[in-house]
C-alpha cells in the first residue's frame, strides 16, 4: 500500500507540471490577478513566488538545464495547480471532508520511505513535478483530498462510473464558484476542471497503481 500511495503521487504530480503554451491574449479585467475564484483573487505575484521557489531549486539541480527546459511553461502549469486546488478544497468542504496535519505528515512519511529518504523524494518530485520542497505538502494534501472525497460521495474510482462521479462533483463546484482567468495565461474549462490544455490528476492518478512514466515537457 506503501509503494501504491508512492507511485500515485510520483505520477500525479508529474501530470500537474505538464502543460503546454497558452497564448490566448485579451484585456486584463483583473489588474494584478492571475485568476479570479468564487470572487477570491490570484494574484500574480503569488504566482510567480511559486515559479520562482521551483526555478531556484532547480538551479540547484545537477539536472538544472534539463528540468528547466522540461517546464518551459512553469506559470501556467502552476496556476492550474492553484486554480485546482480552490476547486477541490471547495468540493471538499462541501462533503464535509477534511484533511488533517497528522495525515499529511503520515502520507509524507511513507512516501519519502518508499523513496529512499527525504531527500531522495524531494529531488523525485523537483525532477517529475516540478515541486520545491516547500510545495511537497501542498500536493500530498491534494491528493488525500481527493481520495477521501471520492469515499465521501461513493465513488469507487477504479471504474469509469466513479471516475465519472467525482468528476461531476468537481464540475458543478467549478461552475459554481465562477474561474475568471487572466487571459494571458488562457482560458478555464469547468468540464474538465483545468486550464486550456492542462493535464489534470484524474482520480485513476491519485487511487490506483499507475505504471511509471518519463515527464513531458511542461
Amino acid at each position: 500500500m506503501h509503494r501504491r500511495r508512492r507511485t500515485a503521487l510520483s505520477v500525479f504530480v508529474a501530470l500537474l507540471a505538464a502543460a503546454p503554451l497558452l497564448t490566448a491574449c485579451g484585456n486584463d479585467a483583473h489588474p494584478g490577478a492571475a485568476a479570479v475564484v468564487g470572487g477570491q483573487r490570484i494574484e500574480v505575484s503569488t504566482l510567480q513566488a511559486q515559479v520562482r521557489d521551483v526555478r531556484d531549486a532547480q538551479d540547484g539541480s545537477p539536472q538544472s538545464a534539463q528540468l528547466i527546459k522540461n517546464t518551459a511553461q512553469l506559470g501556467q502549469a502552476k496556476l492550474n495547480t492553484m486554480i485546482f486546488d480552490r476547486v477541490l478544497e471547495r468540493s471538499a468542504a462541501d462533503a464535509g471532508v477534511k484533511v488533517s496535519r497528522k495525515e499529511i505528515q503520515s502520507a509524507r512519511q511513507q512516501a519519502a520511505a518508499q523513496s529512499g529518504g527525504e531527500k531522495q523524494f524531494a529531488a523525485l518530485l523537483l525532477q517529475q513535478g516540478a515541486l520545491s520542497s516547500g510545495q511537497i505538502d501542498g500536493a500530498i494534501r491534494r491528493e488525500v483530498l481527493l481520495t477521501k472525497l471520492a469515499r465521501a460521495v461513493g465513488a469507487n474510482t477504479t471504474t469509469p462510473q466513479g471516475q465519472a462521479k467525482v468528476l461531476a462533483r468537481l464540475t458543478a463546484t467549478s461552475e459554481k464558484l465562477g474561474v475568471d482567468v487572466n487571459p494571458r495565461y488562457g482560458s478555464w474549462d469547468d468540464k474538465q476542471v483545468r486550464l486550456g490544455e492542462s493535464r489534470t490528476p484524474w482520480i485513476t492518478q491519485v487511487t490506483r497503481e499507475a505504471p511509471q512514466q518519463e515527464p513531458t515537457g511542461a
